[in-house]
C-alpha cells in the first residue's frame, strides 16, 4: 500500500496497484506535478498531472480514517476548466482533506492559458499577432503582470480616480475618431462617489454619440460622474506602453510592450475562467473538510459587468462568484495561499456556509472584493432592496433574527494581508459582510483600496467580531465612507427620523428584531484620509466599539440605537455624533479626543451617557472642566480638558502614563503593538500607516477630510472640495 514513505518495493509494482482498487489501498497520500503524467499512480516518484485526477482518486476511495494529503509541485497548473468539489469530495473530522503545496515548492492554479506566438511589428511601437479565432480574454499578463486594454485617458498610477479619468471620454470628437467601439468599456463613478458604473458599448447611434448598456452596478441610481469616467479596449486608443487590444474579426492581438520586455522571450497569458476553485454543496449535503493550504491562484475573468443583484437596501449590488466560491460549505479553509490580479472577487462565501476559514493569506490586485461573505436575500424577514422603500408597521414580521439558515455563519478571516482590492470594480471591500452572521475577521493588514477597508452592508444579523486589525490608505477613489463602513437599514428603518421614532416608540423592541447580536469592533488601528476612520452609517445599530486607536478620521456614528463607544483614541479628531434619534440609548464613555465634538443636528442631551472622556490638550497641566464639550452635548458633567500624557506617540504608542488624567476619568491603556498581522510571511512585507505628526497644540489638529469638508485640497495633483451639508446629498 502507499503510505507516508514509500518503501522501493512499492513503486516497483506502482503500476500494478495503479489497476487495483482504491479502496484496498488505505491511501493517505497522492502527488501532483506539471511534469508528472495522469496515466502514473499519483505516488511521490509517479505523480499525477492534473489536480483533477487527483481529486478523482481521493473520492474513488471507499474508506478516509486518515488524514488525506494531494501534494502539488511547484509549477503553473493551467486549468482548462473550474476545479468542483462536492459532497461526495468531502472529508471527515478526524480525516479531513488538504490539497497543499510541497514543502519548499510554489504551485500555481491559473484560470489562463500561455499563448505561443509570433509577434512582428505594426506601427508606433505596438506589435501585432495572430490568435486563434475561438480566442476569448479580456485580461491580459506579460511575464505576471497584468497589462491594460488600450484605454483614454491613459492609466497614470500617481491619479486617484481610475488611474486616470477625463470628462470627454464620451464626447462627439473622440468617438468620431473610433471606426467601430463596440465591445469597449466606459467606466464612470457614481454622482456622489458612492462607487461606480460600468457599461458595455454596443456602438454607435445614428447621431455620432456613443451607443451603452449597463450602468446596474449600484443600488442607488442616481446617474454617473460627470467628470470621473473612462473607457477602454477601444482600438484607436493604443497608444501606450502596456496597452492591449484585440481584434476578434481579424483574429489580431495587438500590444504596446511593456518598457524593457523583449516580446521574443516574453511569456504572455490570457484569461479564460471566472472560478478557479468551486465548493458546490447544499445544507443538505454540505461539501465538508477540505483545505487548500501553501498555493497561489491567479488568473481569473472580470466580472463587474455581472454585479447586478441589490443587497438589501446597502449602497451595493453584488456578483456571486469569485476565483474560489464556498457555497455549501462546512469546515472548509483557505490557509498560508496567494490571491494575485483575479479580475472579480477573490473568495465568495455564498449563501449557506459554516465555519469557513481564511488564514494566513495574501490577497492582491483582485478586481473586485477580496473576501466577501453575502446571505440569501430569502433569509431575511420582511427584505426591502431599495433605499427608498418602506413597509407599514403591520406588516413587518416581528420574528427576531433570520427566517432560513442559507447564510453564511461562524467564520474565519484572519492572518490576511489584502491590498489593491477594487481594481475594477470601486463599491467594493476587503472585507465585505452583508445577511450574515458571526463572522470574526482578526489580525488582517488591510489598505491600498478604494473604498472602505470592511464593510457590514445591514443589520442581519450581528455577531461579528473585528479585532487586531490594521486598516488604513482606504476610500482612495470614492467619497463619503470610512475605514470601516456599515449600514443598518433594518426592516423597519425609515430615512424619515420622525417616523422610526413613532415606529420603535410603539413596538420599543423592534429595533433588534434583526441585529439580534452584537458587532464588536475592539482593538483595531484604523486612518482614512478621505472620511471617517469608522463610519457607523443609516441605521447601524447594536455595536461595540472599544480599544480602537483611529488616526486621523475619527468616529462617525449616525443615527442607530443602542451603540456603546469606549476607552477609544481619536488622534488628530473626534466624535461624529450624525442625526440621532431622541432615545439612541448610545453610550460615549472614557475616550480620547483631539478636538471638539462634530455633531449634525442630534437633540440634547445626547444618548444615554456621554461622560468620562477626555480632551487632549498638549500642555494642559492642570485639568479643566470640557466645557466645550459639554455644550455640544448636554452632557460630559465629568469630562476633561488636559494632556493626555501619551507615551510616545512619535512612534505611535498612545499608551498613556499612570498619572495621566485620562486613567483617573477611567480610561486602560490596551495592547498598541498588535494591529495586523503577526505571521511572520506575511509581516514581513505588510505596510503600517504613516503615523500622524505631533505638533504642539490642539489648534494644530485639524478635523480629517472629509465628504463634508470645506477646505479644497491638493490630493495627488488634483484640487478637490468635499460635499458641505448638514444632510446628505439625496
Amino acid at each position: 500500500m502507499m503510505v507516508t514513505k514509500v518503501k522501493q518495493w512499492q513503486v516497483t509494482i506502482a503500476v500494478a496497484l495503479f489497476f487495483t482498487p482504491l479502496s484496498a489501498l488505505a491511501t493517505t497520500e497522492f502527488y501532483v506535478s506539471p511534469g508528472g503524467n495522469d496515466s502514473h499512480p499519483g505516488t511521490r516518484q509517479a505523480p499525477f498531472a492534473s489536480i483533477r485526477l487527483a481529486q478523482a482518486a481521493v473520492r474513488r476511495l471507499s474508506t478516509r480514517n486518515e488524514p488525506i494529503h494531494v501534494y502539488l509541485s511547484g509549477g503553473i497548473y493551467y486549468l482548462a476548466e473550474t476545479l468542483v468539489f462536492e459532497a461526495d469530495d468531502s472529508g471527515t473530522q478526524p480525516a479531513p482533506i488538504t490539497y497543499m503545496a510541497v514543502s519548499g515548492e510554489e504551485p500555481v492554479l491559473s484560470g489562463g492559458l500561455q499563448l505561443q506566438l509570433t509577434w512582428s511589428r505594426f506601427r508606433d511601437g505596438i506589435m501585432q499577432a495572430k490568435v486563434p479565432a475561438d480566442f476569448v480574454a479580456d485580461q491580459l499578463f506579460v511575464n505576471g503582470q497584468r497589462q491594460h486594454m488600450a484605454r483614454y485617458p491613459n492609466f497614470d498610477p500617481s491619479v486617484r480616480r481610475f488611474n486616470g479619468y477625463s470628462p470627454d471620454a464620451i464626447d462627439a470628437q473622440r468617438v468620431a475618431r473610433w471606426t467601430d467601439p463596440a465591445g469597449g468599456y466606459l467606466h464612470a463613478m457614481h454622482r456622489n462617489e458612492w462607487g461606480d458604473f460600468h457599461y458595455l458599448i454596443t456602438g454607435k447611434n445614428a447621431d455620432g454619440t456613443v451607443a451603452y448598456e449597463g450602468g446596474w452596478q449600484n443600488n442607488r441610481q442616481m446617474g454617473m460622474h460627470n467628470r470621473y469616467r473612462f473607457v477602454e479596449n477601444i482600438f484607436e486608443e493604443l497608444d501606450a506602453p502596456g496597452e492591449w487590444f484585440h481584434n476578434a474579426k481579424t483574429g489580431t492581438l495587438y500590444l504596446f510592450p511593456p518598457q524593457d520586455v523583449d516580446m521574443n522571450t516574453a511569456v504572455v497569458e490570457a484569461v479564460r475562467l471566472r472560478y478557479l476553485i468551486e465548493f458546490r454543496g447544499s445544507q443538505q449535503k454540505p461539501v465538508r473538510f477540505v483545505t487548500f493550504k501553501g498555493m497561489t491562484f491567479r488568473h481569473a475573468a472580470r466580472t463587474f459587468m455581472d454585479n447586478g443583484e441589490p443587497l438589501l437596501r446597502s449602497d451595493w449590488t453584488t456578483y456571486r462568484g469569485g476565483a474560489v466560491f464556498f457555497n455549501g460549505a462546512e469546515d472548509c479553509a483557505l490557509e498560508n495561499c496567494v490571491i494575485d490580479q483575479v479580475g472579480g472577487n477573490a473568495v465568495f462565501v455564498n449563501k449557506y456556509n459554516r465555519r469557513i476559514a481564511v488564514r494566513g493569506t495574501q490577497i492582491t490586485q483582485a478586481g473586485g472584493n477580496g473576501v466577501a461573505f453575502v446571505g440569501d436575500p430569502g433569509a431575511v424577514r420582511s427584505p426591502l432592496f431599495e433605499y427608498h422603500q418602506v413597509q407599514d408597521l403591520d406588516k413587518i414580521d416581528r420574528t427576531p433574527g433570520p427566517k432560513t439558515d442559507n447564510y453564511p455563519a461562524d467564520c474565519l478571516v484572519e492572518e490576511c494581508l489584502i491590498t489593491q482590492t477594487g481594481r475594477f470594480e470601486k463599491q467594493t471591500a476587503p472585507v465585505q459582510i452583508s445577511m450574515s452572521m458571526s463572522i470574526t475577521v482578526r489580525h488582517c493588514s488591510i489598505y491600498d483600496v478604494p473604498r472602505a477597508g470592511i464593510n457590514i452592508g445591514d443589520g442581519c444579523w450581528g455577531g461579528h467580531i473585528i479585532e487586531y486589525c490594521d486598516v488604513f490608505d482606504t476610500v482612495k477613489e470614492t467619497g463619503d465612507h470610512g475605514s470601516f463602513n456599515s449600514w443598518g437599514r433594518d426592516r423597519f428603518w425609515r430615512p424619515n427620523n420622525s417616523e422610526v421614532e413613532a415606529v420603535v416608540k410603539a413596538v420599543p423592541e423592534i429595533p433588534f428584531f434583526d441585529m439580534v447580536k452584537p458587532v464588536i469592533l475592539r482593538n483595531n488601528r484604523w486612518r482614512c484620509d478621505h472620511g471617517w476612520d469608522i463610519d457607523l452609517d443609516d441605521g447601524s445599530t447594536r455595536y461595540e466599539i472599544t480599544n480602537n486607536l483611529c488616526l486621523n478620521g475619527g468616529i462617525k456614528n449616525r443615527e442607530g440605537f443602542g451603540r456603546l463607544v469606549e476607552n477609544n483614541i481619536m488622534v488628530g479628531n473626534s466624535f461624529h455624533p450624525h442625526v440621532w434619534y431622541h432615545d439612541s440609548q448610545d453610550i460615549f464613555r472614557r475616550n480620547i479626543v483631539f478636538a471638539p465634538y462634530q455633531p449634525i443636528r442630534v437633540p440634547k442631551p445626547w444618548g444615554r451617557e456621554i461622560d468620562w472622556n477626555l480632551f487632549h490638550t498638549p500642555g494642559q497641566t492642570e485639568p479643566i472642566p470640557a466645557e466645550s464639550l459639554q455644550s455640544h452635548s448636554g452632557r460630559d458633567a465629568n469630562s476633561l480638558i488636559a494632556d493626555a500624557m501619551f507615551l510616545d506617540p512619535a512612534s505611535g504608542d498612545y499608551r498613556v502614563r499612570a498619572d495621566s488624567p485620562a486613567m483617573k476619568l477611567g480610561f486602560k491603556n490596551f495592547p498598541i503593538d498588535q494591529f495586523g498581522v503577526t505571521d511572520p510571511r506575511l509581516k514581513a512585507i505588510a505596510r503600517t500607516p504613516v503615523l500622524p505628526a505631533v505638533q504642539g497644540s490642539t489648534a494644530s489638529h485639524p478635523a480629517a477630510p472629509s465628504a463634508r469638508d470645506e477646505r479644497v485640497l491638493d490630493t495627488l495633483g488634483a484640487k478637490t472640495k468635499g460635499v458641505v451639508s448638514l444632510q446628505r446629498p439625496f
